[in-house]
């Protein structure tokens, strides 16, 4: 009983030792003959990579790709010039006065002062070559996030969750710059979390303001905030959060050893993820701990836990998960530690009771009924008399029947999912006495 206990309320720390650390995403050999099309460079022909990237994204029946050529015009030099970017994911005032203004004027690059030196009475003047990709970099693009990539997969990735990249003709570089502009659920209160004293945001489903709440709980610049991505169709963006110096680094090296070896087609909630990473998927208890709050989170993380967001689910994964994590609140940390105690001492009685009631029911009334006093035993026979089934049928019936309940509630429109559920505790009150 003992070593059970010790299963059930304490963490075992895994004996597996891990050297393991994300890796960094190798940019590919300049090869244009490679098996995936996706990891050939671009070229120096523009032509030739809007062609290619037309035909990816099949933008003759793609009415949201849209492919903006235009004309850059630089010391009296026309280059022509491409943006690339999905509508409805961008912002357009970004776009219009950020990036297609400035490149669209009539630019001259700057005249720098030219170095000279005299020797034996003769003028030397460095000359410096003027770099068309330095200058759109350095100089007429004036955006806070803006990267260069030499492959089409580093563009179809940057474009695919909100960015844009401009091409432009004789330079085998494009410029992935952030423009995203989608619309995304704002932070609102928690739905199945509510407290009464205590923080009222709950995530979104947006990562980055997922990932801002928790540095706003947690002002510490050993807050670590690893990006990877799972799904080898969907790729997911996922973030794993902790503190540098006070997470345990096996724990740590566990977490990323496991998300980093998901081999799986695509991912779109932290509830399938849960699942795969889990250590048992054949018990029906939790191991991982679910929230919707940042606050509970940034607490865990403040205990030296790990905190897993995905892209596009409001829900973060704590782990590793304890028993008794599952009987508390968020509101306990708000609460003079005498009542949060004496709360966790009742939640736990309630799930005692919850979990071996139906079956001391059973074994009292069929086969210890010297247990009952005799007024109680007298009751429990007359209600018995008018019902045909044996008392075990009758359990596994009001089970199934609070579970029909519960999906009904949850299944059916809200207006009228209150009736179901009281008309349900009617007929169920009627048919147990």
């Amino acid at each position: 009983m003992k070593n059970i206990l010790k299963k059930i309320f304490l963490y075992n720390k895994s004996s597996n030792n891990y050297s393991f650390n994300l890796p960094e995403k190798t940019k590919p050999k300049n090869d244009n003959t490679t098996t995936d099309s996706n990891t050939k460079q671009l070229y120096p022909n523009l032509e030739v990579n809007l062609d290619y990237i037309k035909v990816k994204y099949n933008s003759l029946i793609n009415s949201d790709i849209k492919i903006r050529e235009f004309d850059l015009s630089i010391n009296g030099k026309l280059y022509k010039s491409a943006l690339l970017f999905i509508d409805g994911l961008i912002n357009s005032e970004s776009i219009n006065d950020f990036i297609l203004k400035p490149l669209m004027s009539k630019n001259k690059s700057p005249q720098s002062p030219i170095p000279s030196a005299i020797t034996n009475n003769i003028s030397v003047r460095k000359i410096k070559k003027f770099n068309l990709e330095d200058y759109i970099y350095n100089s007429l693009v004036p955006q806070n996030t803006m990267k260069k990539v030499k492959s089409f997969e580093e563009i179809f990735s940057g474009v695919n969750i909100g960015d844009c990249a401009l091409l432009v003709d004789t330079i085998p570089t494009s410029f992935v710059i952030d423009v995203k502009g989608f619309e995304s659920r704002s932070i609102s209160e928690p739905k199945n979390e509510t407290v009464i004293r205590g923080s009222q945001e709950s995530f979104v489903e947006k990562l980055r303001t997922n990932t801002s709440m928790l540095r706003r709980l947690i002002n510490n610049e050993n807050l670590i905030i690893e990006d990877t991505t799972v799904g080898k169709i969907s790729k997911t963006k996922i973030a794993v959060c902790y503190l540098k110096n006070i997470a345990n680094n096996d724990l740590v090296a566990e977490v990323k050893y496991r998300i980093n070896n998901l081999n799986i087609d695509h991912i779109t909630s932290s509830g399938q993820l849960e699942q795969l990473i889990q250590d048992n998927s054949y018990t029906v208890f939790p191991q991982i701990i679910a929230t919707e709050r940042p606050d509970k989170a940034a607490n865990h993380i403040l205990e030296g836990r790990v905190v897993v967001l995905v892209n596009g689910s409001p829900y973060s994964l704590i782990m590793p998960g304890v028993f008794i994590d599952f009987l508390s609140s968020p509101e306990d940390v708000n609460l003079k530690f005498q009542y949060s105690n004496l709360l966790k001492i009742v939640r736990i009685i309630a799930f005692i009771i919850t979990l071996f009631l139906p079956g001391i029911y059973v074994a009292i009334t069929n086969y210890h009924t010297e247990l009952l006093p005799t007024e109680l035993l007298f009751t429990i026979a007359a209600s018995r008399n008018t019902v045909p089934f044996p008392i075990i049928f009758e359990i596994l019936l009001m089970e199934i029947s609070f579970e029909l309940i519960r999906e009904a509630g949850l299944r059916v429109p809200t207006p009228i999912g209150p009736t179901i559920g009281i008309v349900g505790a009617l007929i169920l009150r009627r048919s147990c006495c």
